[in-house]
């Protein structure tokens, strides 16, 4: 599904953020990022929604060599991506409603096929009571859980997600985890980068270890490594 073969990134003021990676994720796998700060983990997330290009080296998504798209088709490689924020990226006059909304609208969706759709994935984060209410109306568990709502909408086939629980306190960070869990389970891949070490070693999922832009580690039920 996601491969990268000999992938490279620099950026222009020398510091070279991935080096040589190679890596495949599959269909359906979930996951976990680990590495120590300023290790790489964003950049690595990045290359792979076309964030950002690499320096060398391919990336392959569902059989499509991304580092060659235009930039003009880049958004349509994105209809099949969902991307989660650790600062959730809601817009703040629209509604919970229409933040959600608002991503089927970019892809010209039928209005009443948008309402359906919009309010299943309010159930699914347990949020149809707060559909009219605005981002600076939420708790900050309630505007991860519209983030992730809004990345799941369009139904992709992958969902990243860069440091989603790192504003959260425990107990909502474990009540995304069950949201991401549940998308995981209808067949969703989901890759997360993250600093969490009480999630990644309970619930023992694939585990990449990035240090220095390189891959040190990858285990299947891995767990986390580092000091929290």
């Amino acid at each position: 599904m996601i491969e990268m073969k000999d992938v490279w990134k620099a950026y222009p003021n020398g510091v070279m953020a991935v080096n040589g990676i190679n890596i495949s994720i599959d269909k359906g796998e979930f996951v976990y990022i680990v590495g120590p700060s300023g290790a790489g983990k964003s950049t690595f997330v990045k290359l792979m929604y076309r964030e950002v290009k690499p320096t060398k080296g391919t990336i392959h998504f569902n059989g499509t060599d991304i580092t060659k798209l235009k930039n003009r088709q880049v958004p349509k490689l994105r209809r099949q991506i969902g991307v989660v924020f650790q600062d959730f990226k809601l817009l703040p006059k629209l509604t919970v409603y229409e933040n959600i909304a608002f991503a089927q609208e970019v892809i010209e969706e039928h209005p009443r096929n948008i309402r359906t759709r919009v309010m299943e994935v309010l159930d699914l984060v347990k949020l149809q009571h707060k559909a009219r209410s605005f981002p600076d109306e939420l708790s900050g568990g309630e505007h991860q859980r519209v983030s992730i709502a809004r990345s799941i909408v369009n139904n992709p086939s992958v969902v990243i997600a860069d440091e989603p629980t790192g504003n959260l306190d425990p107990e909502n960070a474990w009540s995304i985890m069950d949201i991401f869990e549940e998308i995981n389970r209808s067949g969703t891949t989901v890759v997360m980068a993250t600093h969490n070490k009480s999630i990644v070693n309970t619930m023992k999922r694939r585990v990449i270890a990035i240090e220095d832009g390189m891959i040190v580690r990858d285990e299947l039920r891995g767990e986390y490594g580092y000091e929290a």
